[in-house]
């Protein structure tokens, strides 16, 4: 289990979050949903470790490590821009890490990530010559191949649309459900935190406004930010979201 105890962050005199108490059980999907400037991705770099917190602490597996470093950590990140190297080719791109780590992940581990994440085809590829979900497709391969004991996604489907993002979706929740794998997300988009997640964080101006499943966070909304940011600013039907949380419910019982 991830948890965060009272922390604070602040930049130059200027507090960014506060008093941020969440509890993160182990292989939820837990998306981190808010307006621009409102913390959501100062929260995944506390977590991540890339900055430390002012106060509080993070506690992971019963052990503190507010500040252990990040490489110490064990997290991993895929960033919102991929951040793949141009000069090296996919199947180079997904073991990159491995150099340096070489027993983290077995070749035939290796392949099964790449065969999970439809890139057989693509690996003698150049990262010019994909589109944008299957960079994404990468980032993630990349990403799991180091195993990492909570996976951290920034806006993993801004880029993406229709069909493609669908399908990143359900790549990422496949993951998660697979290989039991804590998963914290960082979004701006409503539709994509409730329809993906097991919880929703809620962010508004530094402060918790609400944390819990998305049929909660639709039918009992905390305060008036909730509900008018999740209803209303997006313009999100609360009867399409109902209609694509229950699929989405449907779809995975009929996995299991």
């Amino acid at each position: 289990m991830l948890e965060l105890r009272r922390v604070k962050k602040s930049y130059d005199g200027v507090t960014i979050l506060e008093d941020i108490n969440l509890k993160i059980q182990d292989g939820e999907i837990v998306s981190i949903l808010g307006p621009s400037g409102c913390g959501k991705t100062t929260l995944l770099n506390l977590v991540l470790g890339l900055t430390p917190a002012d106060q509080g602490q993070i506690i992971f597996d019963g052990k503190d490590i507010t500040n252990v470093p990040m490489e110490e950590r064990g997290f991993n990140i895929v960033f919102q821009d991929y951040a793949l190297f141009p000069n090296l080719n996919v199947y180079k791109n997904i073991t990159y890490g491995l150099r340096n780590k070489p027993d983290i992940s077995t070749k035939e581990e290796v392949d099964e990530f790449i065969d999970l994440l439809g890139l057989r085809e693509h690996l003698n590829k150049k990262i010019e010559q994909l589109s944008g979900g299957q960079k994404q497709r990468v980032a993630l391969a990349r990403t799991m191949v180091m195993k990492p004991k909570i996976l951290l996604l920034d806006e993993p489907l801004s880029a993406l649309d229709g069909v493609i993002k669908e399908s990143i979706k359900e790549k990422i929740k496949e993951i998660a459900r697979d290989f039991h794998l804590t998963t914290i997300i960082v979004t701006h988009d409503p539709e994509e935190a409730l329809t993906l997640s097991d919880k929703v964080l809620i962010v508004n101006k530094g402060h918790i406004s609400q944390y819990g499943a998305p049929e909660e966070i639709i039918t009992a909304p905390s305060n008036n930010f909730v509900k008018e940011f999740i209803l209303n600013q997006l313009e999100i039907k609360k009867n399409n979201i109902f209609a694509l949380f229950h699929q989405d419910l449907t779809r995975n019982a009929q996995v299991v």
